[in-house]
């Protein structure tokens, strides 16, 4: 797993998931940027290939902490401090030596949830489909 893709994961996780599962990698550290709340534009595309347009903005808290030498980074949507503090841990611990550790502590689980819920989501609107193939026209 690279970079981008464990802090997609922590930038999108339930606030409350992440501090708790965070809570193990509370290494001793120097907060490098304070937890701040700030908003960022947020872009769409029309159609998925059209031109890029402005869709609105979003609030995000921001963090980095340094733990031992190595600096974590944290985004996450919304006003959560302890969020944005908790993800920039665990991205600390990610490039350190606690790498699997975190991984499979925070990251896969926080993955599989995801993954279960969007699922969930999937099959409750599949059950409201109409296959129009299926009905008769009456011609025969």
């Amino acid at each position: 797993m690279d970079r981008r893709d464990w802090l997609s994961i922590l930038a999108r996780a339930p606030h409350d998931d992440l501090i708790a599962r965070a809570a193990p990698f509370a290494a001793p550290h120097e907060t490098l940027r304070a937890p701040e709340i700030g908003s960022v534009m947020v872009r769409g595309r029309a159609s998925g290939t059209g031109a890029p347009f402005n869709l609105g903005e979003m609030t995000v808290t921001r963090c980095s902490v340094d733990v031992g030498g190595t600096v974590g980074h944290g985004y996450v949507q919304g006003r959560s401090v302890e969020a944005a503090r908790a993800a920039a841990l665990i991205d600390a611990a990610m490039q350190g030596g606690r790498a699997a550790e975190a991984e499979a502590a925070v990251l896969r689980p926080i993955l599989a949830a995801r993954e279960a819920l969007s699922a969930k989501r999937a099959a409750k609107a599949e059950a409201t489909s109409v296959d129009f193939f299926t009905l008769v026209r009456g011609e025969d």
